[in-house]
């Protein structure tokens, strides 16, 4: 089953890669954006490394919300809330957004191995206050290279999957598992968002230790999952 995705923010590393595996794997993809030329112009970029049949075009963030009701967000901590607030209007009632903002001290000037603390709990729950009851909100994707994702190879890394809906959460994990060699894991409840962007400080760290860019996670002592190597 294809669905219509909306990346949010979507014209930054994070969100080019997820655009083009989802593009590679039959998903009709919404590239959002606060200004819509940039939007169709990376739009059309994907489409050219997708291959023919890819369905990928861009939207200003407003539209892209009133056009779907499947949504990811890929934007830098600084711009969150005040984006979220403004698109808040626009988003259909129960709506599914997965929210991937991890807040990084580097935002406002700080080491960006560390993050911040939020008196929420974490960006997802920000999401979650801000958005009410009438959008169902997923924490996911924190954790996963932008540059693995914008290479042509298969990932080697699991991505852990936070809601309270377990609804949005079993469509997510089936969005994870669309990236070749991506596992899906089931991470609980969203308050556990706060450990995943904790994570991501910590692979930040081993990146700029290491002299690399592609570090990630892999859950052991799991049962059989779908797309175990």
């Amino acid at each position: 089953m294809s669905h219509t995705i909306a990346i949010l923010g979507g014209t930054g590393p994070a969100g080019r890669g997820l655009a083009l595996r989802w593009a590679r794997a039959g998903e009709q993809v919404i590239i959002g954006s606060r200004d819509q030329s940039r939007a169709e112009k990376v739009a059309s970029e994907i489409r050219t490394r997708a291959g023919s049949g890819a369905h990928v075009e861009g939207m200003e963030n407003a539209a892209a919300c009133r056009a779907t009701n499947l949504l990811v967000l890929t934007v830098p901590f600084e711009g969150h809330a005040t984006l979220l607030k403004e698109l808040k209007p626009h988003f259909q009632l129960g709506s599914i957004l997965v929210d991937a903002t991890v807040p990084l001290a580097a935002s406002v000037g700080g080491r960006a191995s560390r993050t911040l603390g939020l008196w929420q709990g974490s960006a997802s729950q920000e999401t979650a206050e801000i958005l009410a009851e009438g959008v169902k909100v997923v924490a996911a994707f924190q954790n996963i290279s932008a540059d693995a994702l914008n290479g042509d190879a298969d990932l080697n890394c699991d991505v852990v999957i936070c809601s309270d809906d377990k609804q949005a959460l079993q469509l997510t994990s089936g969005l994870a598992e669309k990236i070749p060699g991506v596992r899906a894991v089931d991470g609980g409840r969203l308050e556990n968002a706060r450990v995943l962007e904790q994570i991501t400080a910590l692979l930040v760290g081993i990146n700029i230790r290491y002299k690399v860019h592609g570090a990630g996670i892999r859950i052991t002592g799991l049962p059989s999952l779908k797309n175990t190597p």
